[in-house]
Parts: C-alpha cells; sequence; structure tokens
C-alpha cells in the first residue's frame, strides 16, 4: 500500500519535480496539491493524505500558519516541513508548534523518503545537517537539571537513540531490549521532562547536553 502525500509550494516547478521524483519510486503517491496555504487547509479534509510536504514561504498563508491550524484542529496527519531556510529560529518555531519533520530542499531523494517514512511510523525527522546550529541555540537556554535527574541510566540511552533518529525497532536492537519496552521508556521520558512527541524529546536532550553533538 503507497503512502499517500500531498504537496504544498506556490512553485509549481518544484511541486512538479518532487511529485516525479516520489511516484517514480513508487511506493509513495502524491494525491493532492496546493499553491498556498489557504488551498491547503481548503483540500486537507477531502484529500486525507498521510503525510503533507509543507512549504514555509507562501502566498495568503505561510507554512507556520498552517502548521499551527492543522495542530489546533487535532488533524490526523503527518506534517513534514521542506524548506529553503536553514534560520534556525524556523526550526525552533516549527518545533514548538509540533511539526513531526523539518529538512532542506537541497536534500536527496533518498534522505526526502526516508523522512516521510519516518514521521508516517511516529517517529520525528531532523534534518542532521541542521543539528550542531539547534544545538547551539538551545545552549543559550536555560537547562532543565531537575529534569533530567528524574531519567534513569537506561531511559537516557534510549533519548540519546531518539536524538540519532533511531526508530523503535532499531532502539530495541541496539540496546537489546524489546520494543515494547522501549515504548514505555519513551511514554516515562515524555511525561518526566514534560514533551509530547520525539521532536521536543530530542531537543531537550540536546539542550541539557545529555547528548553532545
Amino acid at each position: 500500500m503507497s503512502i499517500k502525500v500531498m504537496l504544498v509550494d506556490d512553485h509549481i516547478l518544484i511541486r512538479e519535480g518532487i511529485r516525479q521524483l516520489l511516484e517514480f519510486d513508487g511506493s509513495i503517491e502524491v494525491i493532492s496539491e496546493a499553491k498556498d496555504g489557504e488551498e491547503c487547509l481548503e483540500k486537507l479534509s477531502a484529500s486525507k493524505p498521510d503525510v503533507l510536504l509543507l512549504d514555509i514561504n507562501m502566498p495568503k498563508k505561510n507554512g507556520i500558519e498552517v502548521l499551527q491550524e492543522i495542530k489546533e484542529k487535532k488533524l490526523e496527519i503527518k506534517v513534514l516541513i521542506l524548506t529553503v531556510h536553514n534560520e534556525i529560529e524556523y526550526l525552533m518555531k516549527a518545533i514548538d508548534i509540533g511539526a513531526d519533520g523539518y529538512m532542506m530542499k537541497d536534500s536527496d531523494f533518498a534522505e526526502l523518503k526516508r523522512a516521510i517514512e519516518v514521521v508516517l511510523s511516529g517517529e520525528s525527522y531532523i534534518q542532521p545537517s541542521l543539528i550542531p546550529a539547534l544545538n547551539k541555540r538551545l545552549l543559550m537556554k536555560d537547562k532543565d537539571n531537575d529534569k533530567v535527574e528524574t531519567l534513569t541510566k537506561r531511559e537516557q540511552e534510549v533519548l540519546i537513540c531518539v536524538v540519532e533518529g533511531m526508530l523503535n525497532k532499531e532502539i530495541a536492537l541496539s540496546l537489546n531490549i524489546s520494543e515494547r519496552t522501549v515504548k514505555n521508556h519513551i511514554s516515562n521520558i515524555f511525561k518526566k521532562i514534560g514533551v509530547s512527541d520525539r521532536t521536543q524529546a530530542a531537543v531537550f536532550a540536546i539542550k541539557n547536553d545529555i547528548v553532545k553533538l
């Protein structure tokens, strides 16, 4: 069964190029496209994509505004930001709102496909090349030492794996534990550090030096 994707970008040539790459692979189907934020929101309910590839700079409503509305309406759609912006503030804003992934348009197809598969599986994805800048930005913020101290050694090991972009199955194999145990650890981590998704958990780990990049 193919992954259903919706493309949202105000440049038709970019949409054309991405669509051809995705559909050539055979495992991904582009079921809808939109040229701006308003058209995206109008088409979402009818299209019902698995993953939304969302640009940031668009007319009428930008990608951040679209993401905000999707989260406010609690729509069951995975949102992968695909943009030319490598400014860390855009990434921070997208993470705070609840984006499932964030990557650059100059990425290769293999990375785009992996990002789509990762966010669809319920994991989060941040392009690895953006992590150093994110790390530098987060070091400027206050640390949460009290929350870090509540994490067990095993929970910190799981959290490090999350930062590295590993799926639950991969974490289980790496730590020689069951996938169910991994899920329990991640659930406990979320509660202890006060986050709601893996991207926010990864940001917490970087900010608090649980993992050094």
